[in-house]
């Protein structure tokens, strides 16, 4: 996988480099300084969307542990997804050890980040269909409705497939006895791993209809809350788009950044995505290109936040852990 991480790399820097080549910068620093300090509310607002999607996480949890605290594993699995070479599985697998601090059911707490993540893909695809759906009533831009529409078609069979092996049952006790037979079963990385018994978490979550269409209302309304940062940022920049416009541009731009997932934090592709959705709800260049570098801003300065806050609770969450061990061995 390291290879991946830094494949993307280069074609990421390449379309970052064309755009800029191809914009007005002093355009869009004049439209930026324009809206000035306002545009760091954008920062703070993003907690919101987030936590519609924790609590998601909450129900399939079972709310076995409170929803702040979800919320902030939300902010460092997004941060870690989004700014580091992590191939978009990173923040789940570190989500999964942080919310073993306070659920130790390793199984429960990996078959609600695996149901969530299946959740995740349908509502991508929800949203993505929407913003299509609303580009095609708006725009008229043929070529790039086909472009997206044929990348959306072409990528939709590894979720299907991922949820057709899932459902089937085993495919974790299968990959536990794969790992056991070339690794051999006293290898560390298989300790407390217990393939059986996710694989029946996972069947047991998937199977309450209930549940799975609560978690997907939920984190789908955190993606549509999401799109009004869109909606503000063009307004505080001088250009006021429709609230339909906002959720294309947002929907599609989620899109291409989860279909390029290679590309290290989405570099050059998302912003390449920004420019053009934008220019097809009648935004100019100068305008659109603020748009994605504010967008691009604010993602690198609440992820930063978060993983300085990840790794100031290591610090300091093991030697908690120890004084509570050491009250407690006082008491007996």
């Amino acid at each position: 996988m390291k290879w991946l991480r830094w494949a993307g790399l280069p074609v990421g820097i390449a379309i970052l480099i064309g755009l800029v080549l191809h914009e007005d910068v002093s355009g869009m620093m004049q439209a930026i300084g324009q809206a000035g300090w306002v545009l760091l509310w954008l920062v703070p607002f993003h907690a919101l969307p987030l936590l519609l999607d924790a609590y998601a996480w909450h129900l399939l949890l079972g709310k076995r542990t409170s929803l702040l605290f979800l919320w902030w594993i939300a902010t460092v699995r997004e941060a870690v997804n989004r700014l580091l070479p992590a191939v978009g599985i990173g923040g789940e697998i570190v989500g999964i050890r942080l919310a073993r601090w306070r659920v130790t059911d390793v199984s429960l707490v990996s078959a609600s980040v695996i149901v969530e993540v299946m959740v995740t893909m349908a509502v991508q695809y929800a949203f993505s269909a929407l913003g299509l759906v609303l580009i095609v009533a708006s725009a008229h831009q043929a070529d790039a409705l086909r472009t997206i529409g044929l990348a959306l078609l072409l990528s939709l069979p590894l979720p299907v497939i991922a949820v057709v092996l899932v459902r089937r049952g085993g495919v974790f006790h299968a990959i536990e006895r794969w790992a056991a037979h070339l690794l051999g079963t006293s290898n560390t990385l298989l300790q407390g791993i217990d393939g059986k018994q996710l694989d029946a978490d996972i069947d047991a979550l998937m199977s309450r209809t209930g549940l799975l269409l609560s978690a997907f209302l939920w984190q789908l309304s955190g993606y549509v809350l999401g799109a009004f940062e869109t909606y503000w940022a063009l307004g505080l920049l001088g250009h006021t788009v429709s609230v339909n416009g906002a959720l294309a541009i947002e929907a599609l731009t989620q899109a291409v950044r989860h279909a390029a997932f290679f590309v290290p934090a989405g570099l050059g592709v998302q912003d390449a995505a920004v420019v053009l959705l934008a220019q097809m709800f009648g935004v100019d260049r100068e305008v659109a290109f603020s748009l994605a570098l504010v967008k691009r801003m604010r993602e690198v300065v609440f992820g930063c936040c978060a993983l300085i806050s990840w790794q100031a609770v290591e610090m300091f969450w093991p030697r908690a852990g120890e004084r509570r061990a050491e009250v407690v061995a006082e008491r007996l």
